[in-house]
């Protein structure tokens, strides 16, 4: 039996797809992103009905939600205490619930886009350890925006271009424990580096099109982009090492075992299985 192996070193994989099994009368469409819970619980966000699938991590189905509730999906952020944030790209909003589907918070005017103040387009959301949130504003705009838990707008930062603090399409975001925002800065080929009040600090290169970053709890950053391809670097941007991915890596998300999972738009949900070393 032939087996797909990606990685080196403490980093190597199994790649397992399609991951998911579902129901009669409920199908897989486009699938945006992924995340996972406490419970490692697997949350597939897709672009259509239902939004929102649910499966353990063996794969099997538990349940759904958000039907008439989302336009197109994008962004999911999963925080520790299982609140679950979804990006509704084209309604330009960005909506917080419960692992129910119960809406506990919006951030946006629904239906109205606006230049520069969210939202135009909006694409990813990732949470600050003080629990401020954090708004990759991708397609109309060029900017991220900082909002209170609350959803109060704090700040904003960014600008069409290709300079410092300049974003083409900034689609991926990410704020680590030492509270340093990260933006997948997509048509620039790079991920740029920021303080939580929207300073350049760095950017790291060498990617095509990067479009997700995730860091695990060791610190390992994940970044995927359109080779296709996965790359771990350490907190310093330096690479510990990349592969191929076989399926597209449009969202990214490690659950507590070090699995990878991956949402390939239109080639569903792959499992990168861990193996030991």
């Amino acid at each position: 039996m032939n087996r797909r192996i990606l990685g080196t070193g403490d980093h190597v994989y199994e790649v397992v797809h399609p991951f998911g099994s579902l129901p009669a009368g409920i199908t897989m469409g486009n699938t945006s992103h992924v995340a996972t819970d406490s419970r490692d619980r697997v949350y597939v966000y897709q672009r259509q009905d239902p939004p929102v699938l649910v499966f353990n991590g063996d794969g099997n189905f538990l349940t759904s939600w958000g039907s008439g509730e989302l336009l197109d999906a994008h962004g999911v952020y999963i925080s520790g205490d299982d609140e679950v944030y979804l990006v509704d790209r084209d309604a330009h909003e960005v909506v917080k619930f419960d692992v129910t589907g119960d809406s506990t918070l919006r951030i946006g005017q629904r239906g109205k886009p606006a230049l520069q103040a969210p939202f135009n387009h909006p694409a990813d959301i990732a949470v600050a350890p003080g629990g401020d949130i954090f708004v990759a504003d991708g397609y109309g705009n060029s900017s991220v925006h900082r909002f209170g838990s609350d959803g109060r707008h704090r700040l904003s930062w960014g600008a069409p271009g290709s300079g410092p603090g300049q974003f083409t399409t900034p689609h991926g975001i990410w704020v680590d424990p030492s509270e340093r925002v990260y933006v997948c800065d997509r048509e620039n080929n790079r991920v740029q580096v920021f303080s939580l009040t929207g300073e350049y600090l760095t950017e790291w290169g060498d990617f095509y099109h990067p479009m997700d970053i995730f860091q695990d709890g060791q610190g390992v950053f994940y970044v995927t982009d359109q080779i296709p391809r996965i790359t771990m670097l350490n907190a310093d941007g330096e690479i510990i090492t990349r592969g191929r991915t076989p399926y597209n890596g449009h969202g990214l998300w490690l659950d507590s075992q070090g699995n990878i999972y991956l949402a390939g738009n239109d080639t569903g949900i792959t499992k990168l299985v861990k193996l030991g070393t």
